[in-house]
C-alpha cells in the first residue's frame, strides 16, 4: 500500500520540478492608471505645438473626462467650424438626388463621347483607300525624284571632272563651287524650256520690267 503512494508523490515532485522556471513567474502590475496619465498637466510655454489645440484636448477629455481639466463646453464645434462642416457636407457628401443627377450627366456624355469617337473612326476608315493610294502616290513620287536627283547629281559631277580632271577630290572647295555654278546653270536652262513652252502653248511671255533711270 505504501510503495504506490510513494511512487505517485515521485511523479508528482517530477513533474513539478520539470516545469520552466518562467511559469510560475508572475508579472508585477504596473500600476499605470489612465485616468492619471490622462489627466494634462497645466499647459506651459514648453509645452508642444502637438498637445496644443482642440484636437489634444478633445483625446485627453476622451480617456480622463472631467479628470482632464478640460472643460466639456469648450469641445464643441464653434459658429467657424461649424460652416467649415456643412461646406464640406455640401461639397463631398451631397443628397442622394443630386449625386443620381451627376451620375445620369456623367453617363450621358461618356456615351456621346463614345459616339462621336465611333463616328470618327468610320469617317476616317471610309478615307483609308484614298489616304493609302495617296501615301503610295506620294511614295512613288518621292522614289522617281530621287532617282531624278541622284542621275542630275551624277551628271554634273561628270561635267565637273572633266573640266576639272578626274584627279580632283569631289570634296575640294572649287570642285563644290563648280557643282553649285553648273546647277544654277542647269536650273535657268529649264526655265527658258518652260518659258518657251508656254508661248507655244499660246501663254504670253512675261517680259522683266525696264529699269527706270
Amino acid at each position: 500500500m505504501a510503495a504506490p503512494m510513494v511512487r505517485g508523490l515521485v511523479l508528482v515532485a517530477a513533474a513539478s520540478s520539470s516545469r520552466s522556471p518562467a511559469a510560475a513567474y508572475h508579472a508585477r502590475p504596473l500600476g499605470l492608471s489612465l485616468s492619471r496619465s490622462a489627466r494634462s498637466r497645466p499647459l506651459g510655454p514648453d509645452t508642444p505645438e502637438w498637445q496644443r489645440g482642440p484636437g489634444p484636448e478633445r483625446r485627453r477629455f476622451a480617456a480622463a473626462g472631467a479628470a482632464s481639466g478640460v472643460a466639456a463646453a469648450s469641445l464643441w464645434p464653434g459658429p467657424g467650424d461649424l460652416r467649415r462642416l456643412v461646406r464640406h457636407q455640401v461639397d463631398w457628401q451631397p443628397p442622394l438626388h443630386v449625386m443620381c443627377a451627376g451620375i445620369r450627366a456623367a453617363d450621358t456624355q461618356r456615351r456621346q463621347r463614345q459616339r462621336d469617337r465611333q463616328k470618327l473612326i468610320a469617317a476616317n476608315m471610309a478615307k483609308m483607300p484614298k489616304m493609302v493610294e495617296e501615301w503610295r502616290r506620294e511614295k512613288r513620287e518621292a522614289k522617281v525624284k530621287q532617282r531624278e536627283e541622284k542621275a542630275r547629281r551624277d551628271r554634273l559631277l561628270a561635267e565637273a571632272r572633266e573640266r576639272f580632271g578626274y584627279s580632283i577630290d569631289p570634296r575640294n572647295a572649287k570642285f563644290q563651287d563648280m557643282v553649285k555654278e553648273l546647277e544654277k546653270e542647269e536650273k535657268k536652262k529649264l526655265k527658258l524650256i518652260k518659258r518657251r513652252k508656254n508661248v507655244e502653248a499660246g501663254g504670253s511671255e512675261v517680259l522683266p520690267a525696264a529699269a527706270t533711270p
